[in-house]
């Protein structure tokens, strides 16, 4: 059995704000998997059903987000689940809008839906999917930039498209396990162009003799043609009896 945990805060005031993202993210695998998420349990809406024949419970914690590990223990208490079968997804200030990233463990980090999680189970050693809402701009004040909501049709579009990855990122979890998850899911970084590296100039002996070496060949090569001789002639000329030099 998996339990799928989003975080976010209860109440029509902070529908589809950034601070809700888990909340938007499990509506969409919730459409996805077909199983609705209207029954209190544990502090908590929860909804079961099925994926390729294991169980799945789909959560969000109902106590705010600074108490959201007090659900998600009871939840696993109930269904004596091993924390490695508990994914959790949240927001993350410190990723790009719209950028994905899921780790099989790791710390909280500055979030306290996590800190309370990681609190409340006694470990860190459970999977997660983080989706980036950026930091705040300089006019913010940090808790009202993740309780304000998506302004323009761009920014909607950049959450909507990461909400739907987040969830066949759960999905693919379950199929699979969270390293191919990660393998396919988690935004990479754009690799920087590369630059022409230039030729440097010979240098040194080594340099001398490889020099050196190319000259003999050139010199050879014209030798064979004819065009160059390298020793005086030994037979004698038709004009004078004198050798001739080599040429320059």
């Amino acid at each position: 059995m998996y339990l799928i945990v989003g975080l976010g805060n209860p109440g029509d005031k902070y529908d589809h704000t950034r601070h809700n993202v888990g909340f938007d993210v499990l509506t969409i695998l919730s459409e996805k998997l077909r199983i609705p998420i209207n029954r209190p349990k544990s502090n908590a809406l929860v909804g079961e059903g099925q994926f390729e024949g294991e169980k799945v419970a789909l959560c969000k914690p109902q106590t705010y987000m600074n108490l959201s590990g007090e659900a998600v223990q009871q939840l696993m208490h109930w269904y004596k689940l091993p924390p490695e079968h508990l994914m959790v997804v949240y927001d993350d200030i410190d990723l790009a809008p719209g950028w994905l990233r899921i780790r099989r463990d790791g710390s909280a980090g500055t979030h306290n839906g996590m800190r309370s999680i990681v609190t409340c189970i006694g470990t860190e050693a459970f999977p997660r999917i983080r989706v980036g809402i950026g930091g705040k701009p300089p006019a913010f004040d940090l808790a009202d930039w993740v309780l304000s909501r998506y302004n323009t049709p761009e920014d909607r579009k950049v959450a909507f498209d990461a909400y739907h990855l987040a969830a066949d990122a759960a999905m693919e979890w379950m199929h699979s396990d969270i390293q191919v998850a990660m393998n396919k899911y988690n935004t990479q970084k754009p690799k920087p162009p590369k630059l022409l590296r230039e030729k440097k100039p010979l240098s040194g002996v080594g340099g001398i003799e490889l020099e050196t070496k190319h000259a003999i060949a050139r010199e050879t090569e014209a030798s064979s043609s004819g065009n160059v001789t390298d020793e005086p002639s030994t037979k004698p000329s038709p004009v004078s009896s004198q050798p001739t030099g080599a040429s320059e």
